[in-house]
C-alpha cells in the first residue's frame, strides 16, 4: 500500500471510531446533559449523504467508513434517547 492508502485507511478507522468515547462517557454517567441531539442528527443525515457519493465513485474505504459512522451514530442516537426519556419520567438508572 502507498501512503495514500495508509491515511484514507487511518482516517476511517479513526472517523468511525469517534463517536465511541462519547457513547462510553454517557453510557457510564447515565446522562446527556451538555450533550447535543442535533449535532448526532446533522452528522447522520451528512454520513447517509457521503455514503451514496462514495457508492457512486465505488471507492471502497470510503463507503466502509460511512456505513461504521451511520451504524455508530445510530447506536449513539439510541442511547441518548433512552437516557433522555429515563431522565424525563424520573426513572431509577
Amino acid at each position: 500500500m502507498d501512503l495514500a492508502q495508509n491515511l484514507g485507511w487511518t482516517a476511517t478507522v479513526l472517523f468511525s471510531i469517534m463517536i465511541v468515547p462519547q457513547m462510553i462517557k454517557t453510557l457510564k454517567s447515565k446522562e446527556t446533559k451538555g450533550i447535543s441531539l442535533l449535532l448526532f442528527i446533522i452528522f447522520l443525515i451528512a454520513n447517509i449523504i457521503a455514503l451514496i457519493y462514495a457508492i457512486l465513485i465505488q471507492e471502497m474505504p470510503l463507503i466502509l467508513k460511512y456505513i461504521i459512522a451511520i451504524e455508530t451514530t445510530l447506536a449513539y442516537i439510541i442511547i441518548f434517547a433512552y437516557y433522555q426519556y429515563l431522565e424525563k419520567r424520573k426513572l431509577p438508572l
